[in-house]
């Protein structure tokens, strides 16, 4: 099973890239890694689908079977990095396909208005997006290892497995086609 997972940080030691790159170690996966990707401001012109690059993005998520979207939240809502590459991308790349949504808060109450935006623009992607979603706040990251704690370990997991789960049906559904 392939899964995608863009961090949607532009920072490159911020903590929802520690996110990502805890989930590729332990869970496998592809990272498309937004603070290090350079993509281009989307504008809608025919010629950035021709950028090595945006078709990179595109057949990545193309070829995957399942996507998880990491995000900080920004002023309520998903990084304009993540927003900037879904730009990029459409139907052809998520029609049915299961989506982890994950937010990555600063404290307080945040993260929230980031998963909902993350679901909202997933769907209008034509993305399955599963119904478990996950906000981890610092207190789960141990910024200096590298890693999460025991219980974001656990949350992870169960997001993951559910993920899994609708993946080999989203399988099932395009073997019966």
């Amino acid at each position: 099973m392939k899964v995608v997972m863009i961090n949607g940080s532009p920072r490159k030691q911020g903590r929802t890239t520690i996110v990502a790159k805890e989930l590729q170690h332990q869970y496998g996966g592809q990272l498309v890694d937004l603070s290090t990707l350079e993509l281009p401001i989307f504008n809608g012109e025919p010629h950035q689908y021709e950028l090595e690059v945006v078709q990179l993005l595109r057949s990545t998520v193309q070829e995957a079977d399942a996507v998880v979207l990491l995000s900080p939240e920004y002023h309520s809502a998903m990084s304009g990095a993540l927003k900037n590459a879904l730009d990029f991308l459409g139907s052809e790349q998520f029609h049915h396909k299961p989506v982890a949504v994950l937010a990555v808060a600063g404290g307080g109450k945040g993260g929230m208005n980031a998963l909902s935006n993350m679901r909202t623009v997933a769907r209008a992607l034509y993305a399955n997006v599963i119904p478990k979603q996950l906000v981890l706040d610092p207190i789960h990251i141990q910024h200096e290892q590298g890693t999460l704690n025991e219980e974001a370990s656990l949350l992870v997991k169960a997001l993951i497995e559910e993920l899994h789960m609708y993946a080999k049906t989203y399988e099932l559904m395009k073997q019966a086609q």
